[in-house]
């Protein structure tokens, strides 16, 4: 069939991309769903950071390829051997398919599935195909959904079935920023109903996370970003203390409203100052916990006679550590409980011929989540 797709033909462009246009939409030709696939059409696709770090070369990824990531969509079609799954079916898109037969995945770890992680480099489906073609050839898909395209073929791997109730829009943040940010606090941390916590950086994942200790009894929980918007957005969603990041004394604001240091601190900036300034907000015996991701060759300095002599905990979160066929079911039942106010961390939405001026707005920081939504 044919359908339309914004293609990365090349990384590195410079801003604003309103001007530079790294994102063009096109006409494709896209494959029907072959052994154990899915033909889902897309109704609504977030922007996020982990998209736009492919679009400014950060995380390196083959092109051309058609990108996105958070999305949520109804099944049209489904490929031999699928059986969870009906036409009609509403699902929400997760960019880490699990095998279900790898160690990590026997283990418990869907997040850190080995044939996924390989697909997902590769730039193809769980299952190793390419279904994406422009004018000059195949197109890459981007962690195995390419989601900012009118139709999608995916594995079933990569697919959560949820309640049609939920507004597309709603559903598709669940993907990606609520997974990783609440899973970031719930899954990775595992905090408790009276420990602190502190977040440093205030975007989709952010916020997730924030709200994900909110709803969990955290106090107090501290917000840090370098934006006094995000900030009292924080306020509104539960944070009981703001600090802004380029406050010469930040960490020891920090530090202070948590009584010598948080219980947890989340950096969620994807910036090595954050983390070391994560680090530095963390208390003795405390964990610091980041979902960031910065470029593939940064480095971080550690004390190690604190990390020993503290006992701290440094820990990495990605996805969440899902497992998203349970946990994005609960985290939509506490958002449907008045538990994880997920529908504010919507900023705006857009049309997909408007999507390098939203990258422009999410570049500035000027946006938590904008969702690209598609006609009915």
């Amino acid at each position: 069939m044919i359908t339309k797709a914004a293609i990365l033909t090349k990384m590195g462009a410079t801003c604003p991309y309103e001007t530079s246009r790294p994102l063009t939409i096109h006409e494709v030709e896209l494959d029907p769903p072959q052994e154990g696939e899915v033909l889902v059409r897309i109704g609504a696709a977030g922007l996020c950071h982990s998209d736009l770090s492919v679009i400014n070369g950060d995380r390196p990824r083959p092109t051309p390829m058609a990108l996105g990531h958070e999305a949520a969509g109804t099944v049209e079609k489904l490929g031999p051997g699928v059986n969870t799954l009906l036409p009609g079916d509403h699902v929400v898109m997760t960019f880490m398919p699990s095998c279900g037969h790898c160690l990590p995945c026997a283990e418990g770890r869907p997040a850190l599935c080995e044939p996924g992680a390989a697909a997902n480099s590769a730039g193809t489906l769980l299952g190793g195909g390419i279904r994406l073609h422009g004018p000059q050839g195949d197109l890459y898909h981007h962690l195995g959904c390419s989601a900012f395209a009118r139709h999608a073929v995916v594995s079933c791997r990569s697919l959560v079935k949820v309640d049609p109730a939920l507004p597309l829009e709603q559903a598709a943040l669940f993907g990606c920023a609520v997974l990783t940010g609440v899973g970031a606090a719930i899954n990775t941390a595992q905090i408790r109903a009276g420990q602190s916590a502190v977040v440093i950086g205030l975007g989709g994942v952010g916020l997730a996370a924030l709200i994900g200790c909110v709803g969990t009894g955290v106090n107090p929980v501290v917000a840090v970003d370098l934006s006094d918007e995000k900030l009292h957005l924080a306020r509104s969603l539960g944070a009981t203390h703001t600090v802004n990041g380029a406050d010469a004394d930040a960490v020891e604001q920090v530090r202070a409203a948590t009584g010598g240091g948080a219980h947890v601190a989340f950096e969620m900036a994807g910036s090595i100052r954050a983390l070391d300034n994560a680090m530095a907000m963390t208390r003795r015996g405390g964990m610091t916990v980041t979902a960031g991701l910065p470029p593939p060759d940064a480095r971080l300095p550690v004390n190690v006679v604190s990390l020993v002599g503290e006992e701290r905990t440094l820990k990495g979160s990605y996805i969440g550590s899902c497992v998203p066929l349970r946990d994005i079911p609960r985290y939509i039942a506490l958002y449907k409980a008045g538990r994880l106010p997920v529908d504010r961390l919507l900023s705006g939405t857009l049309r997909l011929e408007e999507i390098n001026a939203g990258f422009d707005r999410l570049h500035r920081g000027e946006a938590v989540r904008q969702v690209i939504l598609f006609e009915p």
